[in-house]
């Protein structure tokens, strides 16, 4: 009964691992393998950012499967990346027999109570009529507030009689009988509020566009209403593929992956229009009264939340705009101008970056031989830490391309499984898992799901054989490194994929990395790419402040014990940039 409920709401993959919990389940699925394919993992965190990376890419709920105790306490992290970033993911759970419930049963955890913060639905099932009910609240809970849905289900429940009522409740839940559907609002703002709005940008002369993944599929719109508004777009990480970067409107992204240009602007700008973002790094938004707010967004309970906001408009990002935009008055193209050339300006220093004459390789140039050599439909997952810089920086949204990673969780590991599950709903786009050694390790088993399941995915591996993001954040804090270095014997990567039946290569000579790059993306299955790269190259701010600054000598003061290797990294980066 579960399973055929799931076929019926559309659902065609469950990620996850059998278990004795959920056997029972595990039979359903076998019963149901036409309708949906089970796709197994060899951890249940994986499953869990499989789910969620099926929701952010179709828009369609992920489904994620895990055990009792054990095997629930795993999905937990993917799920918290599901909550905040907002995207509908249903997991399914075993529990112990009900009778035996309370009893300190063996790996018994109340799964629904250590779910009641990441769940907006979160639900023990006790009764087998309940079932199908429950299953279609779950689902359109989810989607209805972009979250996570729990059901878990006592063993003995899961093998009774379908639809059995041992209680002989006085009002049995009934699902329709019909296909379910969840259909989604077609939400504006009141004509009053577009009007309050329009008077607030129309009265600004420095305006500037921050728009974040809530704006997808209202790209074009945006690069409309800059253009009447002479105004710049910044791109939250999240919202990187809103609008292309080649976009002569776009100025990059915002905070500590950000750009110089985009800092300068929020600190000149007299009016700021949010589209679909939360952004939640409020040091690199204006200070609150210096500008003028008009912030749109699909949930009331967001707007204002990180800046003092003078019109909030709650609707969806493109029926919205396409609302606004004729109130919109035409301005000039001035303050447009002077960020054109600020960009144009950056851009070129980041080039000087990207260069291949540096021994060790420089990760810039990695991330821009990456850029040159996938195709212009291609989609990119990432995992975080250092390798998010050069992602933000130096991976281009251009024709169709796609990018995807852990936003607000911002946790290390999803990298790989997102491909996986990506790979899986769109087997016929090239998809690249970019992500650092330290996130690569924590669920390296899952290349080998790759290869069982012949989803073609890239893997590129920006190995610095460190936890990068960790020590340059040691430093900014004026502290000497301490456990962020994995040193000697260093893990084969690469012998790893092929061990897998894939493809496999380690590079560590800047003239080699086109070639081995080319052959990688070519190569028919799952490949993989170990690039030892320049464990010194700073992932520095757009715009490095005083403070963190004199935070970063006085880690060299203290004993950094790499200082030489690091000092000479920054100089040759600035001679690459004079030379730029």
């Amino acid at each position: 009964m579960l399973i055929n409920r799931l076929a019926e709401w559309g659902v065609d993959t469950v990620f996850g691992i059998p278990g004795d919990g959920i056997n029972g389940i595990m039979e359903g699925l076998r019963r149901h393998a036409d309708k949906v394919r089970f796709v197994l993992v060899h951890h249940e965190e994986a499953a869990a950012f499989m789910a969620t990376a099926h929701a952010k890419a179709t828009g369609k709920i992920g489904v994620c499967l895990a055990t009792s105790g054990p095997g629930g306490i795993h999905l937990a992290n993917g799920l918290y990346d599901a909550k905040l970033d907002h995207v509908p993911v249903l997991a399914i759970t075993g529990m112990q027999e009900s009778g035996v419930l309370g009893t300190a049963y063996q790996q018994e955890v109340n799964l629904d109570r250590l779910y009641e913060d990441v769940a907006e639905y979160n639900q023990v099932v006790m009764n087998p009529a309940q079932l199908p009910t429950l299953v279609d609240v779950a689902i359109r809970t989810a989607y209805a507030r972009r979250g996570v849905a729990h059901l878990t289900v006592p063993n003995d429940i899961q093998v009774a009689p379908a639809g059995k009522d041992p209680y002989q409740t006085v009002a049995p839940v009934r699902s329709p009988s019909t296909a379910p559907v969840y259909l989604a609002p077609a939400v504006r703002p009141r004509d009053a509020d577009l009007r309050a709005a329009a008077d607030v940008i129309n009265d600004g002369n420095r305006v500037a566009i921050l728009a974040g993944i809530g704006a997808r599929g209202a790209g074009g719109l945006l690069e409309q209403a800059a253009d009447r508004l002479g105004a710049p777009i910044v791109k939250s990480l999240l919202g990187k593929m809103v609008v292309p970067d080649d976009s002569r409107y776009v100025t990059g992204g915002l905070g500590l992956l950000g750009t110089k240009p985009s800092e300068e602007l929020m600190d000149d700008i007299d009016t700021l229009l949010m589209v679909g973002t939360n952004f939640p790094y409020t040091k690199f938004l204006p200070q609150p009264g210096k500008v003028k707010v008009v912030q749109i967004d699909i949930e009331p309970a967001r707007a204002g939340i990180r800046i003092p906001t003078e019109v909030p408009l709650v609707g969806d990002a493109r029926a919205t705009l396409e609302a606004l935009l004729p109130l919109l008055a035409q301005k000039g193209h001035d303050h447009l101008r002077t960020y054109q050339d600020k960009t144009r300006t950056w851009h070129e220093a980041m080039r000087a970056l990207e260069s291949g004459d540096r021994d060790p390789i420089a990760p810039q140039y990695l991330a821009q031989q990456l850029d040159l050599a996938a195709s212009d439909d291609a989609i990119m997952t990432c995992d975080s830490g250092t390798i998010a810089t050069w992602a933000a920086r130096h991976w281009h949204i251009r024709g169709n391309r796609e990018f995807y990673l852990s936003g607000t969780l911002a946790t290390m590991a999803p990298g790989l499984p997102y491909a996986l599950a990506i790979q899986h709903a769109y087997p016929g786009r090239q998809v690249i898992a970019y992500v650092g050694d330290g996130g690569f390790a924590m669920l390296m088993a899952e290349f080998h799901t790759a290869m069982r399941y012949d989803l073609p995915i890239k893997v590129v591996i920006n190995n610095n054989n460190s936890l990068g993001q960790i020590l340059w954040e040691q430093m900014v804090l004026g502290y000497p490194e301490h456990g962020v270095r994995f040193g000697a014997p260093l893990p084969d990567y690469a012998g790893w994929a092929r061990g897998c039946g894939g493809f496999g290569a380690q590079i560590d000579k800047p003239g080699d990395l086109s070639a081995a790059l080319d052959e990688a993306l070519a190569h028919p299955g799952p490949a993989l790419l170990d690039v030892a790269v320049d464990p010194d190259e700073p992932p520095l701010p757009g715009k490095v402040s005083y403070e963190q600054a004199k935070k970063f000598a006085a880690a060299f003061l203290k004993g950094q014990p790499r200082k030489a290797s690091i000092a000479t990294t920054l100089f040759k980066d600035k001679i690459q940039q004079l030379k730029g």
